[in-house]
């Protein structure tokens, strides 16, 4: 929430796509790029592994990395809590950074 504060409107119903987009951009202005991103998505539906190509390409071609770079996988929570029941999703994203000059 430190640059896209959700109680902010100018971030209500923004693009995601955009906001890595900008996100890339303060990378960049720091210094540093993107080495490499590992994202898990966790949700009951939609199932994420027949799309994961396709969503690994869309976000390798918006970071300007190779798509082998980027991994996405889904998984299930089993049924369980509020994303068992279908109430949500919840994504874990880490990504590596490397020296802008490196």
């Amino acid at each position: 929430g430190t640059h896209f504060p959700p109680a902010e409107d100018a971030w209500r119903d923004a693009d995601s796509m955009e906001l890595l987009s900008r996100a890339v951009a303060l990378i960049h202005g720091a210094g540093w790029r993107v080495g490499n991103v590992d994202i898990t998505v966790i949700c009951e539906r939609p199932r994420v592994g027949p799309r994961a190509t396709e969503m690994r390409e869309r976000l390798s071609a918006r970071m300007g990395v190779a798509p082998d770079a980027v991994s996405v996988k889904g998984k299930s929570n089993e049924g369980m809590g509020w994303i068992g029941r279908g109430e949500g999703i919840a994504v874990c994203a880490v990504a590596a950074l490397q020296s802008g000059d490196g």
